[in-house]
C-alpha cells in the first residue's frame, strides 16, 4: 500500500514539475513575441549587453578566452546570417557559371532567404553574451593566456572569413541587405515601376 501512495506522490509532483515548466515556457515564448517586431530595442537591449561584457573584461583583466570563444562563436553566427539558406555554390544541377540572381525581368526571381534570419541571430547573440557574462564569475573559466596573440589571431580570422563571404557574394551576385535594392511597385495598369 505504501508503494502505490509513493507511486501517486511522484507523478503528483512530476505533473506539477512538468506544469511549471510549460508555463515557464509559455511566459518565455510570449516574451519573445513581444519583442519581435521591435528589432532596434532588441539590437540597442544586446549591444548594451555585449557593452557590459566588454567592460567587465576589461576591468577584470582575465576571461579572455571566454571572450576569444564569444567572438568566434559571434563570427560564425555573423557569417550564417549573410549566407543564403540555398547556397549556389552547392547547386550542383546549375549551369558551368553556376546560378545567378535574375538580371532582367523575364527571368525568375528568387528573393533572398537568409540561413540564419535575423531573429534568431539576435536570440543566439543575446543567450550567449549572457552566458558569457555568467561565465566571468568563475575563477575556473579565467585561464591566463597572452591575449594580444589571441586579438591578432581574431583579426585575421574575421579578415579571411569575411573576405571569402564578399568573395561569394560577387561570384553569386547576391546582396544579403536590403538597404540600397530597388524597390518596385505596380501601377493602376498592372506594370513593374521601380521607385
Amino acid at each position: 500500500m505504501a508503494g502505490n501512495l509513493d507511486s501517486g506522490s511522484s507523478k503528483r509532483s512530476k505533473s506539477n514539475i512538468s506544469q511549471i515548466y510549460t508555463r515557464l515556457s509559455q511566459i518565455h515564448q510570449a516574451v519573445l513575441d513581444k519583442w519581435a517586431p521591435n528589432s532596434q530595442s532588441r539590437w540597442l537591449s544586446t549591444t548594451l549587453l555585449l557593452l557590459l561584457f566588454v567592460l567587465r573584461v576589461f576591468l577584470t583583466q582575465g576571461w579572455y578566452i571566454v571572450a576569444y570563444a564569444l567572438g568566434i562563436y559571434h563570427l560564425n553566427l555573423f557569417i550564417s546570417f549573410l549566407t543564403p539558406k540555398m547556397d549556389p555554390a552547392l547547386d550542383f544541377d546549375a549551369e558551368e557559371n553556376g546560378p545567378e540572381l535574375p538580371m532582367r525581368a523575364n527571368e525568375e526571381f528568387r528573393p533572398f532567404i537568409r540561413r540564419l534570419p535575423e531573429f534568431k541571430f539576435w536570440y543566439s547573440m543575446s543567450v550567449t553574451t549572457c552566458i558569457a557574462l555568467i561565465c566571468t564569475f568563475f575563477d575556473c573559466l579565467n585561464v591566463p593566456v597572452f591575449w594580444p596573440i589571441l586579438v591578432m589571431y581574431f583579426i585575421t580570422l574575421f579578415c579571411i572569413t569575411m573576405k571569402r563571404q564578399i568573395m561569394h557574394m560577387i561570384k553569386y551576385r547576391y546582396l544579403p541587405f536590403t538597404h540600397g535594392k530597388p524597390k518596385y511597385q505596380t501601377n493602376e495598369t498592372g506594370e513593374v515601376q521601380n521607385m
